[in-house]
């Protein structure tokens, strides 16, 4: 279904936009405790990803800047 309502509103699909994010200069990190929760390894994300990141540390480097996603 969220796929279907993607396409009708011209998003692209999520591996797609994250590429896009990723190829015009967008940082995309993991949350620490989600990865934790989880049991996710390295190879459970895409290669667009950064880092894996807790919440401190991801307030902590973007300290003055504008955050668009959370």
């Amino acid at each position: 279904m969220m796929k279907k309502e993607m396409e009708k509103i011209d998003i692209p699909p999520v591996g797609e936009f994250l590429e896009m994010i990723h190829d015009a200069g967008g940082k995309i990190y993991a949350c620490k405790a989600t990865v934790d929760m989880f049991k996710l390894a390295p190879q459970d994300f895409c290669p667009q990803v950064d880092k894996v990141l807790t919440v401190g540390e991801f307030y902590e480097m973007s300290a003055g800047a504008q955050i668009i996603f959370t």
